[in-house]
């Protein structure tokens, strides 16, 4: 599976209605990243093809989105985007995590690892 564009309307209807709802609660099964990019950037430029990769590779225990920061304005206000590219990380259960720019793969890796999938791997030995 690769990542995912992501509109203000499918995160409203995926991950969390901000419109409706004050505390975050992540309607998703599974933990996502979101890429905020534009296409001028280049260090997202950099960033998305590790993106891919790592979508291929977690494929079942993770969804990567991606959102461009030109066309989802409101998407980005919301979050604050001052910077590209920025990461949020979503667990499954608790607070999402910003991260502010190009990070390599083994630091992503890290994160996903630790942060995120985590709680799956647990799932599935008990």
């Amino acid at each position: 599976m690769a990542t995912v564009k992501l509109t203000t309307e499918k995160f409203k209807s995926d991950i969390f209605d901000y419109t409706t709802e004050k505390e975050w609660k992540y309607k998703g099964d599974v933990p996502a990243i979101i890429d905020f990019y534009a296409d001028w950037c280049g260090p997202c430029k950099m960033v998305a093809p590790v993106l891919e990769e790592l979508s291929e590779e977690y494929q079942d225990k993770l969804i990567i989105y991606k959102v461009d920061t030109e066309v989802e304005q409101e998407l980005s206000a919301v979050f604050r985007i001052m910077s590209i590219p920025s990461i949020l990380f979503i667990p499954a259960e608790g607070q999402p995590m910003m991260q502010k720019g190009a990070l390599p793969k083994q630091i992503l890796k890290q994160i996903i690892d630790e942060e995120l999938v985590k709680d799956v791997q647990n799932v599935v030995v008990q």
